[in-house]
């Protein structure tokens, strides 16, 4: 037999966590309550689905709810909902693992048609540990919906390090959540107070939030018995609207209530950037709300690409799936927000998910309201656009290789630095410099790098520069991979100035080949000095000032990416690097003029290597150059 009560400790992950939670991470204390409800809304919605197929879970109180109480004398907050509930298994699993989905362990658990319709919300993520930003103590009592009195868990903790688990005996199903308060937190003991933050925060839920009408809840006993259990109904009154706010109007929704929305919605306490809420009527009906993060969110800082956080699903506003990927594509995956569908079946699998028509449709149209309101963002608000784009840019990077079809959409959306623009800021669209172009340009010419420095100063430049011809300069590591899709744009060609050879008119054509012949001997003896560290060398079109550069071929790998899928664990090929030199150069002529072999390998290594440093590329042997350099400055 197992015990039925046990100390544990929380993953380490967990600790350090709820330290940036209690400490950083809520600039507001009343959060915790926003948080919470969102949580109890979540078992509510997620029971209701349930119920779908198996009406008994619903045995004993059928009227979903969400209660909120307090007691003076035991400084306590309760928040009790009469949801799903959660197992033994399920608490150890959800509040002792941070940011653990508890659908994603419970779909784990599931296989074949089962499965197929459990595309759920778990109850319990980061928001659950705000509750300790007010509270020294939390106590947390549920029972699974379907499960005997007798498989009631309790859950306590202080938050610094270890948490308590007993078997507990409980008369309903559902989750009670007790917040102890500390010391300095006696406003949240006041009725009034959490009415007003129920209804700034949580009026849109679509449960009822219920109050003690005219006095405090009995107090909290902490003994195993359920001490939450629902008082009389005259007792209780509803605190919220209790409707979707996306079922309502847009005349009758203000600016502050779509803002609440969002903020519950996301889990975050940053206004959204701008939002779109649209009804569509016809053959196939269906409601959108979609928000604009203004910053990353927390959840998608910590998920990343792996760790989907998408829309909503409801049905006829019942809700079906959180994170539904297949409303959006991935590289929208920042964006939050509801779809309520009035025509797709409630048993709607996966596996329907993917090939339904009907929600291809509505992903064609969620992906078609968010870039028009990005558009609209960009063309309306500059500041808030360039604050959305330094989050969120990359991440619409992914779209160029993911959405062909909405390639010039998303390539119109993109900004850069540029050789005439304001330093490192990202501000140049490809429509702003194809307005600039002299008459006669058909390219769009760029580079990348691994920063703004190496980009700005690299010597492919210079006779881009000397003939005044912008270049946009890329350097985020998403930019090598997405420009190996991105290859035209409203009719001009993108090329990097770095590969391939320079496009030359007649003129310029022949002073080329001449300086190209005068350089014939030095060339030969270049290849000569350097052996196999390079594929061939050439006199450069590009140089100005500096001595030498790489060129690469049309569809080689930059150096400099090269070098991160290496230190990443990727295997590439390796391959000989293509050397341009400036004949005119005082260090070339040197190398020409030296007698003494050695010398000149020396220079003539320190060439090819000061060429390799600028594109990004790694020295083979740094300790060789070290050596060399040393060499030629006292030789």
């Amino acid at each position: 037999m197992t015990a039925t009560t046990e100390t544990r400790k929380f993953e380490a992950e967990v600790a350090q966590v709820l330290h940036l939670v209690t400490h950083s991470l809520y600039s507001h204390k009343e959060i915790f309550l926003r948080e919470l409800i969102s949580n109890a809304s979540d078992a509510c919605d997620k029971l209701r689905f349930e119920s779908i197929a198996n009406p008994e879970l619903l045995a004993g109180s059928s009227e979903l709810h969400i209660d909120v109480s307090w007691d003076k004398a035991a400084r306590t907050v309760t928040i009790r909902d009469n949801g799903i509930g959660m197992t033994r298994d399920d608490v150890v699993a959800n509040i002792g693992t941070i940011a653990s989905s508890g659908t994603r362990r419970f779909l784990e658990a599931m296989s074949g048609e089962q499965k197929a319709d459990a595309r759920l919300i778990g109850q319990f993520g980061v928001g659950f540990y705000s509750a300790f930003v007010v509270a020294d103590r939390v106590t947390v009592r549920t029972r699974h919906a379907g499960a005997a009195p007798e498989a009631g868990v309790k859950w306590e903790s202080d938050g610094r390090g270890e948490y308590a688990l007993e078997d507990v005996t409980l008369s309903e199903r559902g989750t009670t959540v007790v917040l102890h308060l500390k010391a300095d937190e006696d406003e949240f003991l006041d009725g009034w107070k959490l009415r007003a933050l129920v209804r700034k925060y949580s009026d849109h839920v679509a449960f009822p939030i219920r109050m003690p009408k005219d006095a405090p809840s009995p107090a909290d006993d902490a003994s195993d018995e359920d001490a939450t259990k629902a008082d009389a109904a005259p007792e209780w009154e509803t605190a919220n609207d209790a409707s979707a706010l996306w079922t309502k109007p847009k005349s009758e929704i203000s600016d502050e209530e779509y803002q609440n929305f969002y903020k519950a919605l996301g889990h975050d306490f940053n206004d959204a950037a701008a939002w779109t809420h649209n009804r569509v009527e016809g053959s196939q009906s269906f409601t959108t709300l979609l928000y604009l993060p203004s910053q990353p969110p927390f959840d998608l800082m910590m998920g990343g690409r792996d760790e989907r956080k998408g829309l909503k699903l409801y049905i006829k506003r019942v809700f079906v799936m959180d994170a539904a990927e297949e409303l959006l594509p991935n590289y929208l995956r920042f964006v939050r927000g509801v779809v309520d569908a009035d025509d797709l079946p409630l048993n709607v699998s996966r596996e329907l998910l993917q090939h339904n028509r009907q929600l291809e449709r509505i992903k064609g149209a969620c992906v078609k309201r968010v870039l028009d309101l990005i558009e609209k963002l960009a063309r309306d608000d500059a500041d808030k656009f360039a604050a959305f784009y330094k989050a969120f840019g990359n991440t619409l990077k992914e779209g160029i290789v993911e959405d062909p079809g909405n390639r010039e959409r998303i390539a119109k959306l993109l900004r850069f630095a540029s050789t005439q623009g304001e330093g490192a800021a990202q501000t140049v669209s490809l429509d702003d410099y194809v307005g600039r172009m002299a008459v006669g340009q058909d390219t769009i010419w760029y580079i990348t790098a691994d920063g703004y420095a190496a980009a700005a100063g690299s010597p492919q430049l210079e006779a881009f520069r000397a003939k005044d011809i912008e270049v946009l300069l890329m350097f985020d590591r998403i930019d090598e991979w997405m420009l190996g899709h991105l290859h035209e744009y409203a009719g001009k060609s993108l090329k990097n100035v770095a590969k391939g050879e320079l496009p030359l008119d007649a003129a310029d054509k022949a002073k080329q080949e001449e300086a190209a012949k005068a350089a014939a001997p030095l060339i030969e003896r270049l290849k000569g000095l350097l052996g196999e560290r390079v594929g061939e060398v050439r006199v450069s079109a590009r140089l100005t000032d500096s001595p030498s550069c790489l060129a690469l071929a049309d569809y080689e790998m930059a150096p400099h990416l090269a070098r991160l899928l290496r230190e990443a664990g990727q295997a590439i090929p390796d391959s000989k690097p293509t050397l341009e030199i400036n004949p005119q150069h005082a260090l070339l002529q040197r190398i020409e003029a030296e007698a003494d072999d050695a010398k000149a390998t020396d220079l003539a290594t320190l060439l090819l290597e000061q060429a390799e440093i600028a594109a990004g590329a790694p020295l083979p042997d740094p300790a060789a150059f070290v050596q060399r350099l040393n060499r030629v400055l006292l030789g």
